[in-house]
């Protein structure tokens, strides 16, 4: 089941905490410092296009399974890159057995699978599990490559 709610995220330069929602318009900042936070959401078949086809950072989306072992090693990865690039990107995590009309339009034949979007095209795809330095250089080189 997707989240849609806001969650709570600490702000990685202050400490404080701020409210981020689900999807809202721009990036998400605290309210105390002004820093980018990191944007961390889980989405579904209901709730993704709003979710991340309308985001304004570029969309990270992990395409995951719970029985996946290398799904499970690669979350904390990508959760340091999407802090690492707060206000760049915005990390949406998909269960594809809670979304297969997901899994079903992106293809998805391995888990975990990776994409990345820009206003909703897929600009950048891969397969597998990596380390987070690997991880980012590819999302820092793909994004490089839009501006």
């Amino acid at each position: 089941m997707a989240v849609s709610t806001s969650k709570p995220v600490a702000c990685d330069r202050c400490g404080r905490k701020n409210r981020v929602p689900a999807s809202a318009e721009g990036r998400p900042k605290c309210g105390n410092c002004g820093a980018p936070l990191p944007w961390i959401v889980d989405a579904g078949d209901d709730d993704f296009a709003e979710i991340a086809e309308k985001a304004a950072p570029f969309v990270l989306v992990d395409l995951w399974a719970t029985w996946c072992g290398p799904c499970r090693m690669v979350s904390p990865a990508l959760e340091q890159v999407a802090h690492e690039l707060a206000g760049q990107v915005k990390l949406v995590k998909v269960d594809i057995d809670q979304a297969p009309a997901l899994a079903q339009r992106f293809q998805v034949q391995a888990v975990p699978t990776l994409l990345l979007l820009d206003k909703g095209e897929v600009i950048a795809r891969q397969a597998g599990a990596a380390p987070a330095h690997v991880l980012r250089t590819w999302v820092e080189e793909t994004i490089a490559g839009r501006r």
